[in-house]
């Protein structure tokens, strides 16, 4: 038997909008597993975090230059202003991305949209409409049997045009193309709240805060203690977002995610993580 979730479904793309919004454009969040709460709009003033608060507020060391990741930029062409960049990066991204993100990213606020998704992904929860990609359609499955609920296989299939983004993205052009662009997520970001923070390292807690994700048994089984579904386990409950995020996408494509994501952070820190080391909390 299956069963409508009742609440309004959310989804999460992590990363760089390609960086990390490619990177893990599958990475779906729903707010089900929430226990509700106002979404976030876009405007800075009402992002996440605050100045000097929040996790990338505890240190103002660089940890990870942006000046050490990837090649040199393909073109010496001034960027455009911040407010005034959807345009250029809808293009770029477009062309990198290829045709299966036409009609999945949402053309406004693109670089603000992603860091403050970026920013949100190692929290509890993340405001809804901050989200730098479009929905997917359909409804959330679930199913029942014996008088236990789980999170249905036959979501897999809403996130496939998501998955199709993610495994055809080249990570070195990816990186090259978030390095050329880094000063306009560096000014979002200090737009954000974080005057003194820096968006790159922000980006590596993140990613490798997914990467610590669990490979849970399935299927995951579900609570509905009042009008939205939550895991059963309360370990799994306690999880970050981005984590959450991963554990939703069964064990194949939360690998595939996960080995996108290695490949990212090596040319972003020009350091290789020895096996297991993010994946094994």
């Amino acid at each position: 038997m299956k069963k409508k979730q009742s609440s309004i479904g959310t989804w999460l793309v992590s990363g760089v909008v390609v960086i990390v919004a490619i990177a893990v454009a599958v990475v779906i969040w729903r707010k089900a597993t929430q226990a509700g709460g106002e979404p976030t709009p876009v405007a800075t003033s009402t992002m996440p975090g605050s100045a000097g608060t929040g996790p990338a507020a505890a240190s103002t060391a660089i940890q990870h230059p942006i000046a050490q990741a990837g090649p040199a930029p393909a073109t010496t062409a001034p960027l455009p202003a911040l407010d005034a960049s959807d345009t250029d990066v809808a293009s770029a991204l477009l062309s990198l991305g290829g045709h299966s993100l036409d009609g999945l990213l949402q053309r406004d606020q693109i670089v603000r949209r992603v860091v403050a998704t970026v920013d949100a992904l190692p929290r509890q929860s993340v405001g809804t409409n901050i989200l730098p990609l479009k929905t997917p359609k359909g409804a959330f499955l679930v199913e029942q049997a014996n008088g236990a609920v789980t999170l249905s296989p036959r979501n897999a299939e809403r996130y496939a045009p998501y998955m199709q983004v993610l495994e055809g993205a080249d990570p070195k052009a990816l990186v090259a193309w978030y390095v050329a662009h880094y000063p306009l997520f560096q000014q979002a970001y200090r737009d954000l709240g974080y005057p003194k923070g820096y968006f790159n390292d922000r980006l590596v807690v993140a990613i490798d805060d997914m990467l610590a994700a669990p490979v849970p048994d399935a299927p995951l089984t579900l609570v509905q203690p009042k009008v939205f579904y939550r895991y059963a386990d309360p370990g799994l409950e306690a999880r970050s977002a981005g984590q959450k995020l991963l554990m939703r996408l069964g064990a194949d494509d939360e690998a595939k995610v996960k080995a996108k994501l290695r490949q990212i952070r090596d040319l972003l820190t020009g350091a290789t993580l020895p096996a297991g080391t993010a994946s094994a909390r």
